[in-house]
């Protein structure tokens, strides 16, 4: 029987079959012996078909996905971790205080989804707690990042009513991301109040939110409406690019890069008549995208 993986912890995993019902299932031992070098060779939102002989159920095959988006394992060196697998967007939960999300963390998450070709959405939370100042930069980034295709939304998921983002749900498999803390559960209960996500504190002493969710979980909103909650993420490490490759998934550098002089060869760091380090310097391409691009050239270590 087929079905889609509706929840992990590591070792189970809630299947929602073809009839409508959900099973218990565990993996066959034969699919982690493929080589796979993933923490979760199962991911939420996975097509499985799976045997029902027994009282728990056996995935005894992953249906091929058309997507998927991964991150660095913080647990196996050398390995990824997939938050999600077959996704329409991926949703990023971002604050600009209590906890504070670097400009850094967005790309890496950016880049993650743009090299599955994953629609991003960016929502900034807790509006309700910036002062005019920090108004005006929340601003600023939310028109940096709506001109590179990034659709953006400022609210306070505590005070507004959410209809622009549960409208943006809609028949859509949505992953929802972020720091622990930002907000996530609040804003999944307030976009539909069935889920119950609980919600956590931020800690007086480091100004960083607990961890509520501790497994990734995918909820139906409607028959053709999921969205799936993951655990907050304190790092984004990259998986599998190369640095020649890299600002492919950067819109604003993908179409400038061809007029390189040195074209698909050129890394952008101090190749002469670099097109994007002309951008950078005449301001076309935003300062805080490019340093947020030679970090990661740079950190060769986390794209590995």
């Amino acid at each position: 029987m087929k079905g889609t993986v509706m929840r992990s912890t590591g070792s189970f995993y809630d299947v929602l079959a073809e009839d409508g019902k959900k099973y218990n299932c565990r993996v066959r031992g034969k699919i982690r012996l493929e080589g796979i070098k993933e923490t979760n060779p199962v991911a939420v939102g996975d097509h499985v078909i799976m045997d029902l002989e027994h009282d728990i159920g056996s995935i005894t095959e992953i249906l091929p996905r058309t997507n998927h988006i991964l991150r660095k394992s913080v647990k196996k060196t050398g390995h990824s971790h997939v938050l999600a697998a077959n996704i329409d967007q991926a949703l990023l939960v971002v604050t600009l205080a209590l906890p504070r999300t670097s400009l850094g963390f967005i790309d890496r998450f950016l880049v993650s989804a743009e090299a599955y070709r994953i629609p991003q959405v960016i929502v900034f939370n807790k509006r309700d707690l910036l002062s005019e100042e920090d108004v005006n930069l929340l601003n600023e980034y939310m028109k940096l990042y709506e001109s590179i295709g990034t659709t953006c939304f400022s609210i306070s998921a505590q005070q507004d009513e959410p209809e622009a983002i549960r409208q943006i749900l809609q028949n859509k498999a949505t992953l929802i991301a972020g720091h622990s803390g930002v907000g996530k559960s609040t804003l999944l209960n307030a976009i539909a109040p069935s889920i119950g996500q609980a919600v956590g504190d931020i800690s007086s002493f480091s100004q960083k939110g607990t961890h509520t969710t501790t497994f990734a979980e995918m909820f139906a909103l409607n028959d053709n409406t999921f969205v799936i909650d993951t655990p907050g993420v304190k790092e984004w490490g990259l998986v599998e690019m190369s640095e020649q490759e890299l600002s492919d998934y950067f819109p604003e550098m993908r179409d400038l890069r061809l007029d390189c002089k040195y074209g698909s060869r050129c890394i952008h760091i101090n190749e002469p008549k670099c097109a994007i380090l002309d951008a950078v310097q005449n301001q076309t391409i935003a300062l805080s995208r490019y340093q947020s691009y030679y970090s990661m050239v740079m950190d060769e270590d986390n794209r590995k």
